[in-house]
């Protein structure tokens, strides 16, 4: 495609690096310019508006535009627009806000630990772990457990962590402490007359057994994300926790509860583990905590990894860890603000009310022919695509049936996330039922335009 002189598109080829982006074809087909959003929808520099059905990259979530955080942004750069947190220097919106996410943590908790995203959270967790249990007497205890498919980040650590291949190709990646478990995906994983239940003993199984061949003893922690986002919003079968607890209990090995994506109301809770009794040892949290308004994320601690940081940094004299934005002013203060609105408009009820209504409206879908299953928690849901449901028949590879339903959602105004042939659903937290209803006439429209074209192929019956 050939683009105007100059154009946005023609400046953003010459000069942009895309993320998670094929780049040669990028070069050919350029990007879509988003110039503006207000509520749950985006509009383009064309003035197209599309329903905006996964909240950005699952952070949008009081929308794409904010008067009232703005202002705050503003104030705060007025009054302190930078500080750090080393060498005993603090500011009053990082204080305040460790207050705030100490009052609301699913299970008691001793203190935050401030970063700039996601990535970085888990990338520090993993280095508490390893603080920890060097504390401890322990430094054996290297190796890090996370789940196929799984997902917590980019940086070297946090991708290695991830599970997911495609992320590791051509890096030299992952590291070598880095393990992975069975990927929990009762649909496409279970065996005939297997029921959840069943299905997480097996899985549980399957990871008392890597911990036993590995060697409990070289074991620090566990990480799982209490719905598996970027994995196919994959949420956890019947008694899944409770059993993969007994295990890490049983072994003592830190459990670090992933919320970047589920924390703040997603999954129905304010937090996806009081949704599934995790009791985690450390959160890590980001996306919301600002409404990814502002870049900051936080990793809460428990009160034993408290104390092991206390001794190491009595031993070596210093806590030397940390990041130049790490608590930053204005970050801070937008995601004050953030928890502020998320208290006025009560977000756990408004997502207890609406959870049903997108599990529902999206739910009907499940009998359309290129469906195969629908299952969520809370505002996330995940759709599978199939040539035969019941029967759990994929589509070939070959036919690239996910991105078909990319394109398709996209000519119908209607942006989602794509999974292999996975869609995933996230919508902003401040969503009204009637747009629900308009996601799915939308994707419905959608559906019926690829499953049309798969007939004319010979693809469907």
């Amino acid at each position: 495609m050939t683009y105007i002189p100059n154009s946005l598109e023609a400046r953003d080829i010459a000069s942009l690096v895309h993320m998670q982006t094929n780049l040669r074809r990028h070069q050919e087909e350029g990007p879509l310019v988003i110039a503006r959003g207000q509520g749950c929808r985006i509009f383009d520099d064309s003035g197209r508006d599309y329903i905006e059905a996964v909240a950005g990259l699952w952070c949008a979530s009081l929308g794409f535009a904010s008067e009232r955080l703005a202002a705050v942004a503003y104030q705060q750069m007025r009054k302190l627009g930078y500080y750090h947190l080393y060498r005993h220097r603090s500011n009053e919106p990082a204080i305040e806000l460790a207050e705030t996410l100490l009052a609301i943590a699913p299970v008691p908790m001793a203190r935050v630990v401030f970063q700039c995203s996601g990535s970085e959270a888990n990338d520090t967790a993993i280095k508490l772990a390893w603080y920890y249990w060097h504390a401890l007497g322990q430094p054996q205890r290297t190796k890090i457990i996370a789940r196929s498919m799984g997902y917590h980040g980019n940086t070297c650590a946090a991708v290695s962590l991830s599970g997911k291949p495609d992320m590791h190709c051509g890096f030299g990646l992952p590291f070598a402490p880095f393990k992975h478990t069975e990927f929990p995906h009762y649909y496409r994983r279970h065996e005939p007359g297997e029921t959840e239940a069943q299905f997480s003993t097996r899985m549980a199984a399957a990871l008392e057994t890597l911990i036993e061949t590995e060697g409990p003893d070289t074991i620090a922690a566990f990480f799982a994300e209490p719905v598996m986002g970027a994995g196919g919003a994959i949420v956890p079968p019947q008694t899944y926790f409770e059993k993969v607890q007994a295990v890490l209990r049983k072994y003592n090995i830190l459990f670090v509860a992933d919320e970047v994506i589920c924390g703040f109301a997603r999954t129905g809770e304010m937090w996806g583990s009081q949704t599934y009794e995790i009791r985690p040892d450390m959160v890590t949290s980001a996306k919301a905590l600002s409404a990814a308004m502002q870049p900051i994320s936080a990793v809460l601690i428990n009160q034993r990894i408290h104390e092991a940081m206390l001794a190491q940094s009595d031993k070596y004299g210093n806590f030397a860890h940390g990041f130049t934005y790490a608590g930053h002013p204005v970050a801070a203060a937008v995601a004050l603000e953030v928890q502020k609105i998320y208290a006025e408009i009560d977000i756990v009820a408004r997502a207890k009310r609406l959870g049903p209504v997108l599990q529902a409206e999206l739910g009907r879908l499940r009998e359309h022919p290129i469906v195969g299953d629908v299952r969520g928690e809370g505002l996330i849901l995940g759709m599978e695509l199939m040539r035969e449901g019941e029967k759990r028949i994929p589509f070939d590879s070959a036919l690239n049936v996910g991105a078909r339903m990319d394109a398709a959602s996209k000519r119908h105004g209607l942006m989602l996330r794509v999974v292999g042939d996975r869609l995933v659903f996230a919508p902003p937290l401040v969503i009204e039922a009637e747009e629900i209803e308009e996601i799915s006439e939308r994707l419905e429209r959608a559906l019926d335009d690829v499953a049309q074209d798969l007939k004319r192929e010979g693809a469907l019956n």
